[in-house]
This record gives C-alpha cells, sequence and structure tokens, in this order.
C-alpha cells in the first residue's frame, strides 16, 4: 500500500478529514506537532514516502531532489505560487488537484468585504465602542460598478452572485476569452485600464507569478476612482503594498481589505492599522463547507492525479 503523509496543518486537525483519509490509508502520517513545515523540517517529514497532501507548504527542486520516492503531491487548496510545476514535470512527480472547491467560500469573503468597507462598518463600529455615536453614510453594493480581475472559478462565481443577487453592474478583465460566460450573464468585458478607473469596487482574483506580481502598483492604483475600494483574497504579492498604503494614506483610494498578503504574517503595521483597511488572515477558503470541499478533493488526488502538462494541466495556471 502507498505511503501517505499529510503535511498541511489545518487537514491534520480536521477531524473528518482525518477519518476520511485514514479509512483509505490506515497508516497515514499527520502534521500532529502542527509545524510549520518548511526547508529541512518538510523534507525531513515527507521523507519516506510516494504520496502527499500539500497545502501552503513550499515545493521545488531542491525538495523533490531529497525525496526521489515521492511520486504524487495532491493539493490541498487551489493555488500554485508555493509549487514548482516545471519541477515536478522535470522529476516524474504527478499532481492531484480539482479547482474551484473553495470558489464560493471566496466569492462569500469578497462580498462580505465590500459591503463592510462601503457601508464604514469597521468604522462605525470603532467609533461606537469608543464612545461616539454618529450614523455614516455608505453606498449600496448593488448600485456599484465592480471590476473583477481574473475571471477563473472565483471570479465567475463572484460575477454570478453580484450580477443575480445584487443587480450590480460587473465588469471583468481575463487574458482568456470568456465571452459566452460574459454574455450569458450580463458581465461587460473590459481591459485593464477600462476596469480600474471605471469600478467602485475592485476584487483580484488572478494566480501570482512573475507576470501578476504587483500588477496592482502605483500606476495602476493612480487610476482608481478616490472613492473605490480594492479587494484581495487571491495572493499575496498582487499589490504593492507600500505603495497601496500610500494612496490610502493620502486619501487617494478610499479603503482596501486583504485577506492575503506578499508576507503572512504581514509585518508592515503602519498598514494594518490604518482605518481604511481591512485585514483578515487568509480565511477565505476557511469556511467549514470549504474546507470539507478542498480536504475531500486532495483525498481523491493521491489517486486521481496525472503529470503536469503546460497549458493544459492544471488548466489556466501556465
Amino acid at each position: 500500500m502507498s505511503r501517505v503523509c499529510v503535511a498541511s496543518r489545518s487537514f491534520s486537525r480536521h477531524p473528518v478529514l482525518r477519518a476520511e483519509l485514514t479509512a483509505l490509508y490506515p497508516d497515514a502520517k499527520f502534521n500532529d506537532a502542527g509545524e510549520s513545515l518548511a526547508g529541512d523540517r518538510l523534507t525531513a517529514f515527507l521523507k519516506g514516502h510516494d504520496k502527499a497532501v500539500i497545502a501552503l507548504e513550499k515545493i521545488d527542486g531542491a525538495t523533490l531532489d531529497a525525496l526521489p520516492e515521492l511520486k504524487v503531491i495532491a493539493k490541498y487548496g487551489v493555488g500554485f505560487d508555493k509549487i514548482d510545476l516545471h519541477a515536478l514535470i522535470e522529476r516524474g512527480v504527478s499532481l492531484g488537484w480539482t479547482g474551484g472547491v473553495n470558489r464560493r467560500s471566496v466569492a462569500e469573503l469578497v462580498i462580505a468585504f465590500a459591503i463592510s468597507l462601503l457601508r464604514h462598518v469597521p468604522t462605525a463600529s470603532a467609533e461606537v465602542l469608543d464612545g461616539t455615536w454618529r450614523q455614516t453614510v455608505g453606498r449600496q453594493l448593488s448600485d456599484c460598478t465592480v471590476g473583477i480581475v481574473g475571471c477563473g472559478h472565483v471570479g465567475k462565481e463572484l460575477a454570478h452572485m453580484l450580477r443575480a443577487g445584487f443587480g450590480a453592474e460587473v465588469l471583468a478583465h481575463d487574458l482568456v476569452d470568456f465571452s459566452d460566460f460574459y454574455a450569458e450573464h450580463g458581465i461587460i468585458a473590459a481591459d485593464l485600464a477600462t476596469l480600474l478607473s471605471q469600478s467602485d469596487v475592485v476584487s483580484l482574483h488572478l494566480p501570482l507569478d512573475t507576470t501578476t506580481k504587483n500588477i496592482v502598483g502605483a500606476d495602476a492604483l493612480a487610476q482608481m476612482k478616490p472613492s473605490a475600494v480594492l479587494i484581495n483574497t487571491a495572493r499575496g504579492g498582487l499589490v504593492d503594498e507600500d505603495a497601496l498604503k500610500g494612496a490610502l494614506q493620502s486619501g487617494h483610494l478610499a479603503a482596501a481589505a486583504f485577506d492575503v498578503f506578499a508576507a503572512e504574517p504581514p509585518e508592515d503595521t503602519e498598514l494594518l492599522n490604518l482605518p481604511n483597511f481591512l485585514a483578515t488572515p487568509h480565511i477565505g477558503g476557511s469556511a467549514e463547507e470549504a474546507i470539507l470541499a478542498m480536504g475531500r478533493a486532495a483525498i481523491r488526488g493521491l489517486d486521481a492525479f496525472r503529470p503536469p502538462e503546460p497549458g493544459i494541466f492544471p488548466p489556466g495556471r501556465w
């Protein structure tokens, strides 16, 4: 029988996922110490196993070279910025992955962020706790234009919810032609500059790679409305956080909400303490339903896997 280990801390401490995995692999090894595994500690933990469940752990060529027996990586979650897919190909390691399993959870967090910032909920709550009682005036999400940058699984889910549930106008930008989806749901395709300049809310849903790193920098922020809200629940590193801080401090950007950061946990306390900045600790996929969906997809991925193929699998990740 295959030797399976689970590096993910959250998977390891989830009783349902543990039970379902051990029913298939009774000798599975879990990260019961709750360590954030990296480098030599990660290599030592994975040693001797031919299949592994990985979440945010970094898998690169050096790690794989130290683990010649590792043949399958099952992804708990959907992002690949911590996994070198080309290294997997070069070393004959296969991937178990299912896209979009946490899309509703992430999309709902985006809507929670948008409504909270448009209605000034964090500020109003802080004022009440501080003894100030005044009615702040905000905006309805339903009357806003929302720009979605990246219209993959999460972007599509968000677009559908915004159109069907709120009737908001939605602009979308993606390198892939999703014209059929746009037509079906009444979404307007736009280039990035147009989307940034016309949107009241901008939500990012891109993978992080060399082409998207700091895609929202000082120039992009300057194109946005001073009244606009920027939301990032995708990947840290998509936004130049120093430039963002400056835009929030100067009033050029009304507010921002981030669930992901270039370094986690973030260290820029000046940014975190801004009254118009809302931060959460990478909880986009942390709804119970999404955790189960991601975990079960990873379990299936231990036996339903294939080698990565550039431009083909995983789709949209090259």
